[in-house]
């Protein structure tokens, strides 16, 4: 297998250290699909998770060694040095990282005295003898060996000096790298450098770097002990990891090659960024986090008027880079913000080519306005401002059903969950149709009739799917008086869009939000109306 990070490793740990991020599980097979991505990204070692101590990270390992066609990558394993007073051929802790058959094991091993002495309960003495042992057994072995200084960065603080021979004695036992831990994430940037370069200068050994983000420093910190040195970098995708999470690998990394000018992914895979990234998040199953650096929805995405009136000029006045180079794009988000230059700039992305036409491009921007007051919002809302802007230049909103009427009952009874009952009445397809659907509340129980009455006429529905429901109380003073505004996603096998309702509650916003949800899933498959 083939390195291809020559000038610095570039090493992900969001199969181990990202999945202990709270409320993320993942699956084998979960676990096998993001080694792919991240394969596909071209990192440079995928470190798999901990076997012999996590019975699913040892069937991963085995699954892994007949099913991953690694192209890129190198798979680690990860485990700790072996216990005090064993040998390290006896510790079976030890032997499952052998028998993982991973070509890299990464131990993890004490470099904070205080550490050594109140968690492992044990000498200082004994725990470089761990160390030494373990690295020289498994190099015996046939295997390359990394070490994570765990604490390190607390630990030289208070002794420098032992902090520094547990980097000497891993080094002179065979460990190729030593990734110096900023474990409980509380270093800042200047802090990092002038550590990284004092330990390198007195080492020259091959140093990593591996940060938590409990400063909100952690991709800024990585990048500091790269300038001060260090030639090995970890992180996790998405900056997935416990308490705050770890160094977002994709944001060092673009920062690396954009702002820096080193190449550390294969040439052209950091255009895969943004795809990969939301892939990975639809496995983890968390949202993405649209103002993410780099490859959020909102990284290159531009609101007031007169950021949109530069951009018409040169989009590169208002953004730090070009956005195609991760693989991510430039949105103008329409509000209430919004001037003429938005506007034309939204319907250039839409495929609407408003230039010139000052009269269509007033028309659009007041109506705009006027709904934003109103409490509607179409800056997270693309798909509702696409039929808003259709309706606009082609005189007629799109439809594909005319409604007649809707309803929605709750019946709930002692003892027993309350149950939704919605009626819906439209002509599509030529003739009039009524449909009952039932659900877990009324939002859910119009869906399901809507649906049902639909989809002998429009079986393409088949592919869409609701998959994000939100509403937001506004003028909150008025209690339950309140206007209410529904934004509903929805997805078909190749994206998601977004529709905005807005009503005197809940139930009508959700209907209107709903129904253009529908429709736009429509529209996107290039369906006419029947």
């Amino acid at each position: 297998m083939t390195d291809f990070a020559a000038e610095l490793q570039v090493y992900d740990t969001t199969l181990r250290d990202g999945a202990q991020q709270e409320g993320l599980t993942l699956s084998v097979e979960d676990k096998l699909a993001i080694a792919r991505h991240l394969d596909d990204l071209g990192v440079g070692y995928i470190e798999g998770g901990w076997p012999g101590a996590i019975p699913k990270d040892t069937q991963f390992f085995a699954r892994a060694a007949t099913e991953l066609a690694l192209r890129r990558a190198t798979l680690a394993a990860f485990g700790s040095t072996r216990r005090a007073g064993v040998r390290a051929a006896d510790d079976p802790h030890v032997r499952a990282l052998l028998d993982s058959r991973a070509a890299v094991v990464t131990l993890v091993a004490k470099s904070d005295v205080r550490h050594v002495e109140k968690a492992l309960r044990t000498t200082p003495a004994e725990n470089l003898a761990m160390i030494r042992d373990t690295v020289g057994f498994l190099v015996g072995e046939g295997r390359r060996v990394f070490l994570d200084a765990e604490h390190f960065f607390d630990g030289y603080r208070h002794d420098p000096a032992y902090a520094v021979e547990a980097v000497r004695v891993a080094a002179e036992a065979g460990a190729e790298v030593v990734a110096l831990c900023d474990t409980n994430g509380g270093m800042l940037p200047n802090q990092i450098a002038d550590v990284v370069h004092a330990v390198s200068a007195g080492s020259g050994m091959t140093l990593g770097i591996h940060c938590h983000n409990d400063t909100g420093c952690a991709v800024a910190n990585s990048l500091a002990a790269v300038d001060a040195g260090a030639a090995h970098v970890q992180g996790t995708l998405n900056g997935y990891g416990e308490r705050t999470g770890n160094a977002d690998l994709l944001a060092v990394v673009a920062n690396l090659e954009i702002k820096l000018g080193r190449q550390v992914l294969p040439a052209g895979r950091l255009g895969e960024a943004t795809r990969i990234a939301h892939a990975v998040s639809e496995i983890t199953n968390v949202p993405p986090y649209s103002r993410q650096p780099y490859v959020g929805a909102s990284a290159f995405a531009h609101k007031a008027g007169l950021h949109a009136s530069a951009i018409k000029v040169d989009p590169d006045l208002y953004q730090h880079t070009d956005p195609t180079k991760v693989g991510n794009d430039m949105r103008m988000l329409v509000s209430d913000m919004a001037g003429r230059a938005s506007i034309e700039l939204k319907g250039r992305e839409l495929g609407y080519d408003l230039t010139g036409d000052r009269e269509l491009l007033t028309r659009v921007t007041d109506r705009v306005k006027a709904l934003e007051a109103a409490g509607w919002t179409f800056e997270a809302a693309d798909a509702s401002f696409e039929l808003l802007l259709r309706e606009e230049v082609d005189g007629a909103r799109p439809a594909y059903f005319d409604v007649e009427s809707w309803r929605a009952i709750t019946e709930s009874r002692p003892g027993g969950d309350a149950l939704s009952e919605a009626t819906v009445k439209l002509s599509a397809g030529g003739r009039r149709l009524v449909a009952i659907g039932e659900g877990n509340g009324p939002v859910n129980a119009l869906d399901q009739a809507l649906r049902k009455a639909l989809l002998p006429v429009y079986p393409e529905l088949e592919k869409l799917e609701l998959i994000d429901f939100r509403v937001r109380i506004l003028d909150a003073a008025h209690g339950t008086d309140a206007v209410t505004r529904v934004l509903i996603e929805t997805r078909d096998a190749a994206s998601s869009w977004q529709t905005v309702g807005v009503g005197a509650n809940v139930v009508e916003a959700s209907w209107q939000a709903l129904a253009d949800g529908l429709v736009y899933g429509l529209l996107r498959q290039g369906i006419e109306r029947r």
